[in-house]
């Protein structure tokens, strides 16, 4: 629907009503409320899948002010379920942009409210936690959003990476690479096929609930676990194949979800944040190399530390600064690590992108090993 209202109300779970402008498209949208630290990058972070389900809080000032461009997409769609801004642009004065967020959410049937206080909001949703949030410029009735918003389910127990995996298994790269590389695609990021692409590596993407034999078929010399959307420990057959991934004696690289997917199938347990990690700015300390990184961010649930420090076979790697939470793990007995931010930074600076690096180590050495 073309925007003509210049209304939106925005209703949290606690009873918390917002008033705004609307922006976007015009309709009704739910979600899990989280808010996003980043200064930049807003279209990667729309389009990122791990955000599927979610409404988001930007926190920077200005949103749209640079449009968008069809060459800094993560994903095929949008997949923030709505967004709440304090200043949304309609106009844009960037040469590379292909057109204006106004007309990108139209088209993508996007429900935004802008001129929220979003410090005020942010500071309400770090005091109470993560909650469900209703945003509304066609309905302004607060009882009737609120009937609405009691239909949502929790994130907490809610699989998701089916809404946006690929259905069939596709090609990424030169088919000429040096390495081959087999994706789980849990709702993997463009940016992370690049990357491995950059490195002289031909990807294979196989669907969510492909088997362990259909990509072994392909002759892959390692396994990338993506990122993805939702509560991990619900997923019960992607982790009894990553658990058989991790046992097939190749190197395997997960990122985010793909990394506590591949906890859970060492028998670690993870639980949901009170507010998460969503930014391009959270400072991680590489426990191993002594070094810090300032890493980009995504995530609603975590591996739960003592049960990574507990097990004999699992080195912590990498811990957040900010709440000492696990941020990377690795297996003494395999040639297995993973980590909890996105080092395909996209947005974000560059400073973990060298796990790319370590991860095609690996399967040189592999390679080598098996060939001596």
């Amino acid at each position: 629907m073309e925007n003509t209202s210049t209304k939106a109300i925005l209703l949290l779970e606690d009873g918390t009503v917002f008033e705004g402008k609307a922006a976007g498209y015009i309709g009704t949208t739910t979600g899990e409320i989280c808010f996003n630290t980043g200064m930049t990058g807003y279209q990667e972070i729309f389009t990122d899948p791990s955000y599927y389900g979610q409404i988001l809080v930007a926190t920077t000032a200005h949103i749209g002010n640079y449009g968008v461009s069809d060459m800094e997409i993560e994903s095929d769609q949008v997949n923030i379920s709505g967004l709440v801004c304090k200043k949304f642009s309609e106009t844009f004065s960037r040469a590379a942009a292909n057109s204006s967020l106004q007309k990108y959410f139209e088209e993508q049937k996007i429900v935004a409210i802008s001129d929220v206080d979003t410090r005020a909001l942010v500071r309400h949703i770090r005091h109470k936690g993560a909650m469900n949030a209703i945003i509304s410029s066609e309905e302004f009735e607060v009882e009737v959003l609120k009937s609405k918003l009691k239909e949502v389910p929790s994130m907490e127990g809610l699989e998701l990476s089916s809404k946006v995996c690929t259905k069939e298994p596709y090609f990424f790269g030169d088919e000429n690479a040096a390495h081959k590389v087999a994706v789980l695609d849990f709702g993997v990021k463009k940016n992370i096929l690049r990357c491995l692409a950059e490195r002289d590596c031909y990807l294979k993407v196989f669907p969510m609930d492909a088997t362990l034999e259909e990509m072994m078929e392909w002759n892959p010399d390692g396994f990338m676990l993506s990122n993805g959307p939702g509560d991990p420990s619900v997923m019960k057959a992607q982790i009894e194949t990553v658990g058989k991934i991790k046992d097939a004696g190749l190197p395997v690289f997960g990122i985010c979800l793909g990394h506590q997917i591949l906890a859970l199938s060492c028998g670690l347990s993870t639980s949901k944040m009170f507010n998460g990690h969503r930014g391009c700015n959270h400072p991680v300390l590489n426990l191993e190399t002594r070094k810090g990184e300032v890493t980009s961010q995504n995530h609603g649930f975590v591996v739960n530390m003592d049960d990574a420090e507990k097990d004999s076979n699992i080195v912590v790697t990498h811990q957040h600064l900010n709440d000492k939470t696990l941020a990377g793990l690795r297996l003494k007995d395999r040639n297995v690590f993973s980590v909890q931010y996105h080092p395909e930074s996209s947005p974000g600076p560059h400073d973990s992108r060298y796990l790319f690096d370590d991860f095609v180590t690996n399967m040189v050495k592999n390679k080598e090993s098996v060939t001596a």
